[in-house]
């Protein structure tokens, strides 16, 4: 199964049996956004409660650390979701923000029925699926089969060394003024971490919000990952939210689906680590 479903598709998926749909929407007014509209029978999920467990500092595992699987198995088994359940998950920033996220934790937890709709809500209204202020009440099911996290994620002391061996790539995928340091608007201090190179996740993106075509993004990889394979490439973000579209994005493009910090700039820059600034 493709990880992007466009929204054409998922029109014709609206009756299908199995089918979980899921609104991951963010911000302030997420919630109140979602309750005066959304797809018809989508559930609701925080990024903020839902798919991060906050630690007290940001320096122990940045923005948004990952809750444990088991927590994560229960959540999955409230929205009804289980192992033959066909998932699609949406947002309104181009699947760049919680819908990559919650994709990556579906194929971390061992689930690959899941896709990301490309362009996300307003793509699919203007496809014609149908919305609603319905409050839309899931079927419960016991907490998702799980054997912990299945993906590689790397550590802080991994991407340390990794940044430093030509033998790997760290990508960190946000925008390049922030990359150089020239500003930060979220986290404390501007720049990045020594030797990481910067592939801004837009640019997985083409001028209308949805993703390249898949030979596009391999050609646009592969020039950058070279020969080496997807455990020796690390990706990042500001807090290991948007890295999930690049990660994604890989994925589509048949390269696998390289390691997730985790922590990103959140946490790399509170660390008292080097850090770099300019391109």
């Amino acid at each position: 199964m493709l990880p992007i479903i466009k929204p054409q598709e998922l029109v014709t998926l609206a009756q299908k049996e199995n089918l979980v749909l899921i609104d991951a929407r963010t911000g302030p007014d997420a919630r109140d956004k979602y309750a005066a509209e959304h797809l018809k029978g989508a559930l609701f999920v925080d990024l903020e409660t839902d798919l991060a467990q906050k630690a007290a500092d940001a320096a122990e595992g940045g923005r948004h650390p990952l809750p444990d699987a088991a927590r994560f198995a229960e959540l999955l088994g409230r929205l009804g979701i289980q192992p033959d359940s066909h998932v699609v998950v949406y947002d309104d920033k181009y699947g760049a923000n919680a819908a990559a996220r919650f994709w990556w934790m579906l194929r971390a937890i061992g689930h690959t029925k899941v896709q990301v709709l490309d362009g996300g809500y307003d793509a699919a209204v203007a496809a014609g699926e149908p919305v609603s202020a319905a409050t839309e009440i899931p079927t419960p099911q016991p907490s998702y089969p799980q054997n912990g996290w299945q993906l590689p994620i790397a550590t802080i002391e991994e991407v340390e060394k990794a940044a430093q061996d030509p033998a790997y790539l760290v990508v960190d995928v946000r925008e390049a003024v922030r990359f150089r340091g020239e500003k930060e608007p979220i986290d404390l201090v501007a720049g990045h971490i020594p030797g990481a190179v910067n592939i801004p996740f837009m640019s997985n993106l083409n001028s209308s919000g949805s993703y390249l075509p898949a030979e596009e993004l391999k050609a646009k990889y592969k020039n950058a990952v070279g020969n080496r394979g997807p455990e020796q490439v690390i990706v990042h973000c500001g807090s290991g939210v948007t890295a999930c579209h690049t990660l994604l994005a890989m994925d589509y493009a048949g390269l696998g689906i390289p390691k997730l910090y985790v922590g990103s700039w959140s946490e790399w820059s509170r660390s008292g680590r080097t850090i770099a600034t300019g391109s």
